[in-house]
């Protein structure tokens, strides 16, 4: 099971991420010159897995500021983001949070699957990387990219590359490729260098796109 330092009630910190920094700096010139541009910043996990998948859903093919307006509507319906809450909201009022009808649907059908324990939530700390995402890809509109999400920013695992996540290959890219396109290949190539930390060399990718927000929302799913 993954080790985590508490900040919260709600947010946690990997204990592996020092190391991770350490090892990455050492390895690879770009993490070099990368990762001390934002000190002593880190991966911040939430801790409760419904509310993490939901707002994965939300911000599906969109950017971060609209996901954000999204999701802050979507609280004033179910501030406690519970799946009995989400359940008795129904679609009407999802919608109007400005959820399409997919995505409303997809979040009553994960509050569904949560209510009546079709996931097994409970196990998943203790669940292998490949074995937690066919457990929730079950789940009608939680493809690959959304569980590898889940992985890393839920259960904090230290060595997710989302090779479907556009963030990850732009920040291939530009800070490997002087910009030009990268192909899953390329990708994969470059990765070998960071394992077992791919999670945060990915996370530090992101941030040298965005230094605001860490989770990139635009996605095929």
């Amino acid at each position: 099971m993954q080790k985590t330092i508490a900040v919260d009630s709600s947010f946690f910190v990997p204990s592996y991420w020092e190391d991770a920094k350490n090892e990455l700096m050492k390895r690879d010139r770009i993490m070099r010159k990368l990762i001390p541009q934002f000190g002593d910043l880190h991966l911040v996990g939430r801790g409760e897995a419904f509310t993490t998948l939901a707002r994965s859903v939300v911000g599906q093919q969109i950017t971060v500021k609209a996901a954000e307006q999204v999701w802050q509507k979507f609280l004033l319906v179910c501030p406690k983001t519970t799946p009995a809450q989400v359940l008795k909201a129904g679609p009407e009022q999802l919608a109007a949070c400005g959820l399409s009808k997919r995505k409303a649907d997809y979040i009553l059908d994960l509050a569904d699957h949560f209510k009546a324990k079709r996931v097994d939530a409970e196990q998943w700390q203790e669940m292998e990387d490949e074995a937690v995402i066919a457990d929730l890809t079950q789940i009608r509109g939680i493809g690959r990219w959304t569980a590898e999400m889940f992985l890393i920013f839920n259960l904090l695992r230290p060595n997710i590359l989302p090779l479907d996540d556009p963030g990850l290959l732009k920040g291939i890219s530009v800070n490997y490729f002087s910009g030009e396109p990268v192909s899953r290949s390329d990708a994969r190539e470059v990765s070998a260098n960071w394992e077992p930390w791919r999670t945060v060399a990915t996370w530090y990718l992101w941030r040298s796109l965005d230094p605001v927000s860490t989770e990139y929302q635009v996605t095929t799913e």
